[in-house]
């Protein structure tokens, strides 16, 4: 099957705010968030709030992470969000308190059926409970949930549901062993 892009159609209120909205953001995130000095993470959570985002106490994030809708984000107390991780929250992501998703890492919501001809985008829920560790440049599929104090190894690739109190590596993320 050949897509036929010009069917494409975005589903209503897909975004979740207006598309006037959605700039302010953008805007704001490149002449505010984005250039930020590395110790303003109040600021920076301060910022996202502004959108709608529930981010809470002692939160870090750094400057060059992405955030794509705010409004569908929530973070727990104490989390870290690193070095250019990507958010890409066409739907909901829950991240739960004293949590850290490093560097490079993308948690992406959305994708697209590639079984119809109009390749439609779909938006499924990510939650990441608390207390985990996804280490460098992981990828974390739409539909999935990190169950508690869940480590994944770098360059992993997740999938499916993770079961807590393990570690898992690899491509995609398999189940290494549990914790103590």
């Amino acid at each position: 099957m050949i897509f036929e892009l010009d069917k494409f159609k975005l589903p209503p209120n897909f975004r979740g705010k207006s598309k006037w909205t959605v700039q302010l953001w953008w805007i704001t995130y490149a002449l505010f968030f984005k250039p930020s000095p590395q110790v303003l993470y109040g600021w920076r959570r301060f910022l996202l709030r502004s959108f709608g985002a529930q981010i809470g106490k002692n939160v870090i994030i750094r400057p060059s992470a992405q955030i794509t809708y705010p409004w569908k984000v929530k973070i727990g107390d104490n989390s870290w969000i690193g070095d250019d991780v990507v958010l890409y929250s066409l739907g909901e992501i829950e991240i739960g308190a004293n949590t850290v998703i490093s560097q490079r890492s993308y948690i992406c919501t959305g994708s697209h059926d590639h079984n119809k001809i109009d390749f439609p985008i779909y938006a499924k829920k990510i939650l990441i409970e608390d207390g985990c560790w996804l280490a460098t440049d992981v990828f974390v599929a739409p539909n999935v949930t990190i169950k508690q104090g869940v480590i994944v190894g770098a360059r992993s690739s997740v999938f499916k549901d993770l079961e807590s109190l393990s570690v898992y590596a690899g491509y995609p993320a398999k189940f290494i062993k549990k914790r103590k």
